[in-house]
């Protein structure tokens, strides 16, 4: 039989010798370092090995790194004014592959964001059309979300995806101190980073 021992997470297997009913738990601890239990060097052997497994018992294992919005946000990322039309915003989206768009202000700073379903509902026909759109020309301050949820890149990557969860959202931009779009973390960056990461890194 063998003991495991996990070690910072990895499992590292050690063989030793078991101990039977009949063998004293002394007899078994010299047996492996080869002392006789009633020579003195097996004594010292004996209280080393005590100190050793105290000394180990006290040390707490070290607070793992926090994954942070900066670890793992898209960057830099692509925004489009509040006053760029539903066509402008579709053709980027559709050519980048986007799902969501943060709309800014004329100072940068994050005043919206708009998603795919936002643009099919009020422009259905802006698949097929295009530009041709009867609401292609509309601008996107008449339909983006003024409710933007954000965070900072020092935030908690794992206080972002329950955010994200509760709230059902699929990105979330990530804000320097002038509330300027910096980066965004969607539900594909959250899986690339807990497969980089692993889910002990991430979620304990």
């Amino acid at each position: 039989m063998a003991v495991v021992q996990a070690i910072t997470g990895v499992a590292e297997t050690y063989p030793v010798k078991p101990v039977t009913p009949r063998a004293p738990l002394v007899d078994a601890v010299d047996s492996q370092t080869g002392k006789d239990p009633g020579h003195p060097a097996g004594d010292r052997t004996k209280l080393a090995a005590q100190q050793a497994y105290q000394e180990q018992t006290k040390q707490t294992r070290p607070p793992k790194p926090a994954i942070l919005a900066r670890d793992l946000m898209t960057t830099p990322v692509i925004t489009l004014p509040s006053d760029a039309t539903l066509v402008e915003a579709w053709t980027l989206m559709t050519r980048r592959s986007f799902r969501h768009l943060p709309v800014s202000s004329v100072h940068g700073t994050l005043v919206g964001m708009v998603s795919d379903r936002d643009l099919i509902r009020h422009a259905p026909d802006l698949v097929i059309a295009g530009i041709q759109s009867t609401a292609a020309h509309r601008r996107l301050a008449e339909i983006m979300s003024p409710r933007v949820l954000s965070a900072a890149p020092t935030t908690d990557i794992r206080e972002i995806a329950r955010v994200m969860m509760d709230e059902r959202v699929g990105a979330l931009p990530i804000l320097n101190a002038n509330r300027q779009p910096i980066g965004i973390i969607s539900k594909q960056d959250l899986l690339r980073g807990l497969a980089n990461h692993g889910p002990i890194e991430l979620w304990t």
